[in-house]
């Protein structure tokens, strides 16, 4: 087995790839590479410092790898300038292959957050390493983490409209990219990776009510008035004006809804279903 690297390591879905990839391969195969090492002690594999905004610490991570998983900087603002850095860090290393979660039908979003995969998809391509790009659609815990306490105020609030939304779990995306990671074949290909069914914010929060047996429900709002409601409960002004463009601009325009799942077929089973999501996040 080849060394595997894993950027972003302690994040929530990286943690879970690790646990995947420790199912899959020996810990001797695996590096995680994070800003902070102390933070990845749990994940029994081996660990490197590497910080995306610093290509000097990037490059003495990746020495020695021959594949590297870049998961996507959470940073606002300068998001393509740390994925160049990772990128020109691979190369400078001798890494071989890179896989990159990027976002479902990346192309058809028309903003700013979506420029950022394309972006670093483009210069993937051009860079001369092997690649796969997994195109993640949206993880249930973006809108399931949130639930315990919205039950508390009776609903939910967006600006997505009716849209339908393919989503699956961070489960469902680590395995995914578990598979591509250990398998042959993927080189070159970018997957749209989603859920096997779509459903609609009204149609979570009707399950929501089902199963907690509490009136709930979603309420759509135009751009800027869900971008106050966000920055009322304590989000930075510039980050609620972002979400609420990906709700109104984005996910309202149906991106997010795929009918045809390659992601079940490279993980072997099902995605996670709506009334499991719900129930994992109510703890039933």
């Amino acid at each position: 087995m080849s060394k595997i690297g894993i950027t972003g390591a302690t994040g929530q879905l990286g943690r879970k790839v690790v646990a995947s990839l420790r199912q899959r391969c020996a810990p001797e195969d695996l590096v995680a590479i994070v800003r902070d090492p102390a933070k990845a002690a749990s994940l029994g594999i081996g660990v490197r410092q590497g910080n995306y905004g610093d290509r000097a610490t990037l490059e003495t991570a990746f020495t020695g790898l021959d594949t590297l998983l870049l998961i996507s900087s959470s940073s606002i603002g300068t998001r393509q300038a740390e994925h160049d850095h990772v990128i020109r860090a691979a190369q400078r290393a001798g890494v071989r292959r890179i896989v990159y979660t990027s976002l479902l039908h990346a192309e058809r979003w028309g903003i700013p957050f979506a420029e950022d995969h394309l972006a670093t998809e483009r210069w993937i391509r051009a860079c001369g390493l092997a690649f796969t790009i997994l195109r993640n659609g949206w993880y249930w815990e973006n809108h399931t983490a949130g639930l315990p306490l919205a039950l508390s105020h009776g609903g939910m609030v967006g600006s997505a409209g009716d849209a339908g939304i393919s989503w699956a779990s961070r489960q469902d995306y680590a395995d995914a990219a578990a598979a591509v990671l250990t398998q042959t074949g993927h080189d070159g290909l970018t997957h749209e990776l989603a859920g096997d069914s779509a459903h609609t914010l009204a149609e979570l929060a009707a399950e929501t009510a089902r199963q907690s047996g509490v009136a709930f429900a979603y309420r759509d709002l135009p751009e800027a008035a869900y971008a106050e409601f966000l920055a009322s409960v304590g989000l930075p002004p510039p980050v609620a004006d972002m979400l609420a463009q990906i709700d109104a601009r984005g996910v309202a325009k149906g991106v997010l809804r795929r009918d045809h799942s390659v992601l079940s077929g490279l993980i072997g089973r099902p995605t996670t279903t709506l009334a499991t999501a719900v129930a994992d996040a109510l703890g039933r």
